[in-house]
């Protein structure tokens, strides 16, 4: 469930002009010592990276991949292990020890990640699992997370379309459906009507943007609807009703997961469907039950 996205990408790591604290970075080999290599910094200090992480064959002026951080003794170091979040992403992660100082979770790395109290939405318990958005503090330069995901994703956007394919994180269930991160940007929401199988927060998946309202606020959806699938659906509706005396006791009312057993798509779906076909004066809808007309 530990998943993330954005991070632990294979895309090439470009020569850095800074180097990003949390992120990684291509940096150059400046010097070998005992314990390791130093690599060169560029606007910071040279930065260490431990001898058991040098690569085979190794020498000055090779450039690397690395990921920098701060270690439990407060200096910069890189790796080439892969957390499972940098600085600017989102990932689900479990929490293996809580103190006076807050939540810690197991993010890939030596040093666990900290989440303050300050930046938790709720109190962290040991072994659960959070959804969280990983920050560099500006003026230590200390990595921690926060659970507080509208403190850091803006929940509108003017730059998103309709049927767009984004990446989703599943983050908190609501009595409306469930919030989802988009992209590591936003924060969006799958509604109930919208949703064909059980989700879980910390669930990676592919979805589209369903709609951005006038305020800029992001509905989701998981599927999208072709006009050859709407008339698809209509096509099993009108058939399920021929064989059922004309008639058929889902209607706009009915459980998602009723409408789901019968026609595996979503609540929202159906309700389209039958309101198309009921303005095309195929199907009449009554409190109970809609009805073929004949």
């Amino acid at each position: 469930m530990n998943e993330v996205i954005g991070s632990e990408a294979e895309a090439e790591v470009e020569p850095e002009v800074e180097t990003r604290i949390g992120r990684y970075n291509r940096l150059r080999v400046i010097r070998e010592v005992e314990f390791g290599v130093y690599l060169d910094g560029v606007d910071l200090v040279d930065i260490l990276l431990p001898r058991r992480y040098v690569p085979a064959g190794c020498t000055v002026d090779d450039e690397l991949d690395v990921f920098v951080y701060v270690d439990s003794e407060d200096r910069l170091v890189a790796t080439t292990d892969k957390p499972r979040a940098q600085v600017g992403e989102c990932a689900s992660l479990k929490v293996v020890e809580v103190n006076d100082v807050g939540a810690f979770l197991d993010w890939g790395l030596p040093k666990d990640l900290l989440v303050p109290y300050s930046e938790q939405f709720k109190r962290m318990e040991v072994g659960k699992l959070y959804t969280v958005y990983v920050y560099c503090d500006e003026e230590t330069g200390r990595i921690a997370a926060s659970s507080k995901l509208s403190k850091y994703l803006p929940e509108s956007a003017d730059d998103l379309q309709p049927q767009q394919a984004v990446s989703l994180l599943v983050s908190a269930k609501t009595e409306l459906g469930y919030k989802a991160v988009i992209d590591n940007r936003y924060l969006g929401m799958i509604f109930n009507s919208d949703i064909l199988q059980p989700l879980q927060p910390g669930q990676k998946l592919r979805g589209f943007v369903k709609a951005v309202r006038e305020d800029g606020k992001i509905d989701l959806c998981l599927h999208l609807q072709n006009q050859a699938s709407r008339d698809e659906l209509a096509d099993k509706i009108v058939k399920h009703l021929q064989e059922n005396n004309n008639v058929s006791t889902l209607t706009d009312k009915s459980t998602p997961e009723d409408i789901f057993r019968q026609y595996r798509v979503s609540k929202a779906s159906y309700k389209k469907s039958i309101g198309n076909l009921f303005r095309q004066k195929k199907i009449v809808i009554k409190p109970d039950c809609i009805a073929l007309v004949v």
